[in-house]
Formats: C-alpha cells, sequence, structure tokens
C-alpha cells in the first residue's frame, strides 16, 4: 500500500510538473495563454526587430539558443521562424543559418514591385525626383499613416522612367517626425529604392503593403507629367506600406500608364 501511494504521488507530481511548463513560458513571454505556444514566440521575436535587436541581413541566434532564452522547446522556435520565413521577415541559408531579410537582397527589392511587359517580364524603371518637401497631414494621409490630421509630413514626387518613357507619377508621404532630415539632396545621393534608403539610412524595413486600384482619367498635373492627353486613361494605385508590429510607414499614390506594359498581382 506504501509502494502504491508513492507512485501515485510521483505521478501526481510529474504532471503537475509537466502542466506548468506551459505557463511558465507564457509567463515569461507574457503573452495572453490561449494563442499557440509558436505564435507567441513569433510575437516575441518581432518585438526583438522593432527593438532594433537584429538589424536587415543580420543572423539571429541558433533555434537552440532561442529555446534556451524564451524556456520552450527548439521544435516551437523552428515554427515561429518558419511563419517569420512565409511572411518574407526572415530568411535562411543552407549551413548559415537564419537572416533577417533586407531589402538588399536580390529578389528581395523588387518584392513591391508590379510592373510588367506584355510578355510578363519585371521591368526596372529609373526614379526621377521631382520634389521633396515638407507639409502638413490631410485626412486622408493621416488615416493611412495612423497620425493626427496636420501633423508634419514629408512629401516627395517623383516621375518612374523606362526607355526614355515616363510610366508612373509617384506621390508618397511619410511622416517627419520618423524621417528626421529626409530631403531631396538625400535621396538623390543614395539613388536606389525608397524602401532600400528607409532601411539602411533610418533602420526601417518595410514588410507588407496594402493596395487599392482604381481607373482614373489624367489631370492636368498627370497628363504634362506623363506626356499623355488630358483624361487619358490611367491605373491610380494606393498603397500603405508597413514595417514590423503591422506600423504603418509610408503612404503612396502612383498613376501607371497602362498602354504598353500592365500591373501584374501574383497571388499565393
Amino acid at each position: 500500500m506504501q509502494v502504491q501511494a508513492s507512485q501515485a504521488a510521483n505521478q501526481k507530481t510529474d504532471s503537475q510538473t509537466n502542466s506548468a511548463q506551459p505557463d511558465m513560458a507564457q509567463a515569461h513571454i507574457g503573452l495572453p495563454s490561449y494563442q499557440p505556444l509558436y505564435e507567441q514566440i513569433k510575437k516575441m521575436l518581432t518585438q526583438s526587430l522593432i527593438n532594433g535587436e537584429w538589424a536587415a541581413g543580420a543572423v539571429i541566434p541558433s533555434e537552440m539558443e532561442l529555446a534556451s532564452r524564451y524556456q520552450v522547446s527548439q521544435g516551437t522556435v523552428r515554427k515561429a521562424i518558419d511563419a517569420l520565413v512565409a511572411d518574407n521577415i526572415m530568411m535562411r541559408r543552407q549551413g548559415k543559418g537564419t537572416y533577417v531579410v533586407s531589402h538588399a537582397e536580390e529578389g528581395v527589392k523588387v518584392r513591391f514591385l508590379r510592373l510588367a511587359d506584355e510578355d510578363g517580364a519585371k521591368i526596372f524603371p529609373r526614379h526621377q525626383l521631382l520634389s521633396c518637401e515638407r507639409a502638413i497631414a490631410s485626412k486622408r494621409v493621416a488615416v493611412r499613416l495612423g497620425i493626427e490630421v496636420g501633423s508634419p509630413i514629408i512629401e516627395i514626387k517623383r516621375l518612374l522612367v523606362h526607355a526614355s518613357q515616363p510610366l508612373i507619377l509617384d506621390h508618397i508621404a511619410v511622416s517627419a517626425a520618423t524621417f528626421t532630415g529626409l530631403d531631396s539632396a538625400q535621396i538623390n545621393a543614395y539613388g536606389g529604392s525608397m524602401n532600400s534608403m528607409y532601411e539602411q539610412a533610418y533602420g526601417i524595413r518595410m514588410v507588407r503593403a496594402e493596395e487599392a486600384l482604381k481607373a482614373v482619367a489624367a489631370d492636368e498635373t498627370s497628363s504634362q507629367a506623363l506626356g499623355v492627353a488630358l483624361d487619358s486613361p490611367l491605373l491610380q494605385v494606393e498603397r500603405t506600406a508597413y514595417t514590423y508590429g503591422d506600423k504603418p510607414i509610408e503612404w503612396r499614390l502612383g498613376l501607371c500608364l497602362t498602354d504598353a506594359y500592365h500591373y501584374r498581382s501574383e497571388l499565393d
């Protein structure tokens, strides 16, 4: 009887230990317990990116190190990283580890590029800066950027040109508080894409974007910039781009010619 009582007590102790382990991990993470554990780890990894612990292009700690840090299994960490890889936030390199995706990577720097020729091949237009000025946020821009109406912003207007032909008139707005010192001299000196410049100069990486498409007629400004007749058909693409934690960073309104090129979207 004493042996049976001892075995029962041991079984009870083991059961209490096993059931407590997930609670310990959840308490360590400080997130709602109803979320799958790997989702909690994913959010913790994302928070580390928001805090600047790992820069774009940097290798993150190993799965073993992260498992020890968060007091969970390596399998849970692996599943969390898998989710970030699927979101194009991280990438694995065979024999080298897991890296934070950078817009400098081939294939990543054109992730948001949608222009293609009639054969479906992506084209890479050059950017011609028209203006870069300080302004105040309209209601439309403020809502998209998650800032107060009247907040200081930086407005950028540029022309995207391919084979000497204007293709897109871009109107971009970002928060002046986020991009301190951004001006035309900096944009021209950098020479690369806006997303790459945000990353390299400000440590802000775009990870996703939302777009709304609409057919519009060219007004006087767009017709002159694009070299088309007034009321010519254009494709309007309104886009809000986000960084880690779904924070809106950039609002963009593009007016696109569609006679020789089209706007291509890939759906998973």
